[in-house]
């Protein structure tokens, strides 16, 4: 891992994802933790400089999009333990939803071709909510 890619795990650590969980409080009353496989990211600063537009952005739409009334809020609080991150080659990308915990495997350099839209984070969300 290079010096940029520490950097920018830095900044995305002390900047990016507590500023992320703040807005998940303001969305739905409770701030989700989210959890980085940084390892999956040590030798891709473009992956790096890409994970929070697709994954963070993307993922609060989608609870703006659930947590229009009191009885959203609720669901996503009781239901939504924690947000899981993981840079992934494009044929391993995975979204998935058990136990509380939210799987977000994105090809994150290859930008918008890499995630997956607030549509299907919303829909696979409201299935299990």
């Amino acid at each position: 891992m290079g010096l940029n890619e520490r950097r920018k795990i830095k900044e995305i650590q002390d900047q990016t994802l507590p500023e992320r969980v703040k807005e998940i409080e303001e969305i739905c009353g409770a701030p989700i933790p989210y959890d980085v496989d940084w390892d999956s990211f040590a030798e891709d600063l473009e992956g790096l400089n890409f994970m929070d537009n697709l994954s963070c952005h993307r993922l609060n739409m989608a609870l703006r999009g659930i947590c229009t009334d009191n009885m959203g809020k609720e669901a996503v609080r009781e239901t939504l333990k924690s947000i899981r991150l993981k840079n992934v080659p494009k044929g391993e990308m995975k979204l998935a939803f058990a136990d509380g915990v939210l799987d977000m495997h994105c090809a994150y350099a290859l930008r918008t071709d890499g995630m997956f839209s607030d549509g299907e984070i919303q829909a696979l969300l409201m299935k299990n909510l």
